[in-house]
């Protein structure tokens, strides 16, 4: 443990050492990406795909490492007893910082398949970690407002026909889909421009969530509802790496796929009516918990 370590010194070497990291592990992934492009054979590229997913996961694996080693955050995990490696599960969290993203991938790593999230197509240009993900078939989604979308109905299709071509990539591959159905951070700001209905959330977009449902069809097992709970305060990724978050708490609730959810969720009213209060039930629930044990904390 160097957590004893001054935080003004701790945080540029963590910084540091994931810098490191990453590169170390970048490297082996372009090369493998590059292998699997360069062959169009489907077993060759499962493998390559299975390679790529099996470096991430060291990744994560060392970053990991690296915050057990350089702070004093605990991590308090409940319901992985039955998750497995051997399904496919759509994983909806709540959003309130970065740092959420860390989180889940260490708590959840090797523990079911290796986790890609729907990113913005500018993210790409992100220096090292864009190409990662690009090399990951991490899904790059472009966001149009709903001013932009009402002069461009049909930048809405575009949309859809890409999340469905994401999901198809992925049929006969072990993985897991993030999904923040929040779309955005939690901020007291936007709670109150929303007005939403949650006490520590906001309003789930329920459509991504429908496309996975629908691209997806029988490959996906399970849905792994995930919320995050920061008993001192929502952090930033300066206090992760300095060490400034003294506990993490994440609840895991394995669910089964809605198959009656299944349908036309862009021209059918009724399914989108279904796959809403699907949701908004989950997000209640999940309201509830943060709401009771930020309490007893």
């Amino acid at each position: 443990m160097l957590a004893f370590l001054p935080r003004w010194f701790r945080a540029p070497l963590a910084l540091l050492l994931i810098v490191l990291n990453t590169l170390a592990h970048t490297l082996p992934l372009l090369g493998l990406a590059l292998l699997k492009a360069a062959v169009p054979i489907p077993a060759w590229r499962r493998n390559c795909s299975v390679g790529l997913a099996r470096v991430a996961e060291s990744w994560i694996g060392v970053n990991g490492a690296l915050f057990s080693l350089l702070t004093r955050t605990r991590f308090l995990v409940e319901g992985t007893g039955g998750l497995t490696a051997g399904k496919n599960y759509l994983v909806l969290a709540n959003h309130q910082s970065w740092v959420d993203i860390p989180v889940l991938q260490k708590v959840l790593n090797r523990k079911i398949p290796f986790m890609r999230f729907f990113l913005k197509q500018e993210l790409i240009w992100v220096p090292v970690l864009g190409l990662a993900w690009w090399a990951l078939d991490f899904p790059f989604m472009r966001r149009h407002g709903r001013s932009t979308l009402a002069k461009n109905p049909h930048m809405r299709n575009a949309d859809v026909a890409a999340t469905r071509r994401a999901c198809e990539r992925f049929r006969g591959l072990p993985v897991s889909l993030m999904n923040f159905a929040e779309g955005t951070r939690f901020s007291l700001a936007k709670h109150a421009r929303q007005n939403s209905p949650y006490r520590r959330l906001l309003k789930p977009k329920a459509g991504g969530v429908a496309f996975v449902l629908e691209a997806m069809g029988e490959s996906l097992h399970a849905v792994l509802d995930a919320t995050v709970v920061y008993p001192a305060g929502i952090p930033g990724m300066r206090d992760l790496l300095a060490g400034r978050i003294p506990e993490v708490r994440v609840y895991l609730r394995e669910l089964p796929v809605p198959r009656e959810l299944a349908g036309d969720y862009e021209h059918d009213p009724a399914c989108r009516v279904r796959v809403q209060r699907w949701i908004n039930e989950i997000w209640r629930d999940k309201d509830a918990l943060l709401a009771k044990d930020l309490a007893s904390s």
